[in-house]
């Protein structure tokens, strides 16, 4: 490389050396990233080779699209002796950008074969749900609805416990079927409620903050152990899970679990609002193309219920 008598170069020729425009060099030594060596009598920038090799880092960095005010971090951080930590959070923070936008570009993708795959008469309503929704979608609008859904007492930990199994998280990289189900849960839980709908299931109304939390712990655990006979589709029965399901209810209330609380309890739970349409929606968004769906607090509990009222039935008679 050639250079001045005293060994700096001009602008232009860091420019040609670095295989840039003088446009660009003036831009980074106009923010003070490139260091210069002096200047000429006419007032003329002079680089050394130290300018080179900084010109080739910054452009390295502002190539892999790292923001202009980390890659000053990086530089100040090099005049220091050691640019290493500012350099690792930089490529992090890098990445973790680029992890986001490639999960909205899925989602879009996703969005966009569900409307291009659907018959002419289904797009606009297709369109119309999909396009009510960012990418990727937000779950707030899930977490607003089971909250206020929720007995009002009910201690933060139970609620966030409830809340990580009810909110589904979407996928990374969705099918245009689990799209078109989270779509429909958005638009499920932000739907005008009738009046005549009813709101509360009747624990709620005497669940204070212990009892709500004995109430969804308790729910949880018979959910978890009717799981194995729902996985293989065995028909409601009596069991282990039924009787942690009526005890935790039981408990609730202060009450024994008798025949007497049995009927009563089926009667209760007969007269609670369903969210089937919800839970069906849940297992679609949660499980990967090809597998079963697991089952869900709703799958659950309709399944529990049931082998309630057919134990209430079968003493009946």
């Amino acid at each position: 490389m050639a250079a001045g008598w005293d060994g700096s170069w001009s602008i232009g020729e860091l420019a040609e050396y670095a295989r840039t425009t003088v446009k660009t060099v003036r831009f980074y030594s106009d923010r003070g990233l490139l260091p210069e060596r002096d200047r000429s009598g006419g007032g003329h920038r002079r680089y050394g080779p130290e300018a080179l090799e900084r010109l080739r880092l910054i452009r390295s960095l502002r190539g892999l699209g790292v923001p202009l005010p980390d890659v000053q971090r990086i530089v100040a951080q090099q005049e220091e002796g050691d640019e290493s930590r500012a350099l690792e959070d930089a490529v992090a923070g890098q990445l973790r950008t680029l992890g986001s936008q490639l999960a909205a570009l899925r989602w879009q993708e996703a969005a966009l074969r569900l409307v291009h795959e659907a018959v002419p008469e289904e797009r606009p309503d297709r369109l119309q749900l999909v396009g009510a929704l960012a990418s990727p979608p937000s779950t707030a609008p899930l977490a607003r609805f089971w909250r206020a859904w929720l007995p009002a007492r009910m201690p933060a930990r139970a609620t966030s416990a409830f809340l990580e199994v009810a909110v589904p998280q979407p996928p990374e990289s969705p099918t245009p079927g689990q799209v078109l189900a989270f779509a429909r849960l958005n638009a499920l839980v932000t739907r005008p409620c009738s009046a005549k709908e009813p709101t509360q299931p009747a624990a709620h109304g005497a669940a204070g903050p212990r009892e709500a939390a004995l109430l969804y712990a308790g729910l949880a655990e018979a959910y978890g152990l009717a799981a194995p006979d729902l996985l293989a589709g065995r028909a409601p029965h009596d069991g282990e899970a039924l009787a942690a399901f009526v005890d935790t209810y039981a408990t609730v209330h202060g009450l024994r679990d008798t025949p007497a609380f049995r009927r009563r309890l089926a009667r209760e739970l007969g007269a609670d609002p369903r969210f089937d349409g919800y839970w069906e929606l849940v297992a679609e968004v949660a499980t990967p193309p090809g597998e079963r769906p697991h089952p869900t607090p709703g799958t659950a509990h309709d399944w529990l219920v049931a082998a309630l009222e057919a134990g209430v039935g079968a003493r009946a008679a």
